[in-house]
């Protein structure tokens, strides 16, 4: 059974970074994509952004430019750096994991999704 455990959240002020993990275990690591969501409260949950096999990475247009996406995969590790963050980015983020091993474009489509985490609550300031 693959295990999903996300940290790194916290309160920081606007204009602010906090860099989450997302760890694995229980499969190999390097078999999967990884993909990051949030949800705010009354939001709908919305994917921020993923990194297939081959690095290909994705981001939401929200968050392009401030947000990288990145994996260790001697760390079994996948992170999101997020700098320049905003009162619009608080809420609960989470990874997930896409079994299409295959797949060269990344995507944040939640159905290609299995696999979720708990999540890790990120609070921005303003």
């Amino acid at each position: 059974e693959v295990q999903v455990v996300e940290s790194g959240g916290g309160l920081v002020p606007s204009g602010g970074s906090l860099r989450l993990s997302c760890a694995t275990s229980g499969s190999t690591f390097g078999a999967y994509g990884m993909g990051w969501f949030r949800q705010a409260p009354e939001r709908p949950r919305e994917g921020v952004a993923a990194i297939t096999t081959n690095g290909t990475t994705y981001y939401t247009d929200s968050v392009k430019g401030r947000f990288t996406i990145s994996r260790d995969y001697a760390k079994d590790t996948v992170y999101l750096q997020m700098d320049n963050l905003k009162s619009e980015d608080t809420a609960l983020y989470f990874c997930a994991l896409d079994w299409n091993f295959r797949r060269t474009v990344a995507s944040t489509t939640a159905r290609m999704y299995e696999d979720w985490g708990q999540g890790t609550q990120v609070t921005v300031s303003s």
